[in-house]
């Protein structure tokens, strides 16, 4: 079995409903970013959770964190957010051929 590819890791990690409101809320704070108190309250949820949650979307690439003397500073990673979009439109419109195993069949 091959590893997931990074693209598909930030993927899996949208895919739970929290880490997409977290990331969701980081990308409409901009580049200014929320400290983890903040994200925490705007989504009303437990900090062990949060933690849960903020590792994996550090994790896939598509938070970065900083230290600011006791507060961490999360943002969105606005490149690697840009680069995903833009592996979903790569190809868009661009037709669809018949399978491969199509072309044998009649």
């Amino acid at each position: 079995m091959t590893a997931a590819t990074p693209e598909a890791r930030a993927f899996a990690a949208l895919g739970h409903d929290a880490r997409l409101a977290i990331f969701r809320l980081l990308v409409r704070a901009g580049d200014g970013g929320l400290r983890v108190g903040e994200i925490g309250a705007h989504l009303g949820l437990a900090p062990s959770t949060l933690a849960h949650h903020m590792a994996a979307l550090v994790e896939a690439g598509l938070v970065k964190q900083e230290r600011r003397g006791r507060e961490v500073v999360s943002r969105a990673d606005f490149a690697q957010a840009r680069a995903l979009g833009a592996l979903l439109l790569e190809a868009c419109c661009a037709g669809v051929g018949a399978p491969p195993d199509a072309a044998g069949a009649a």
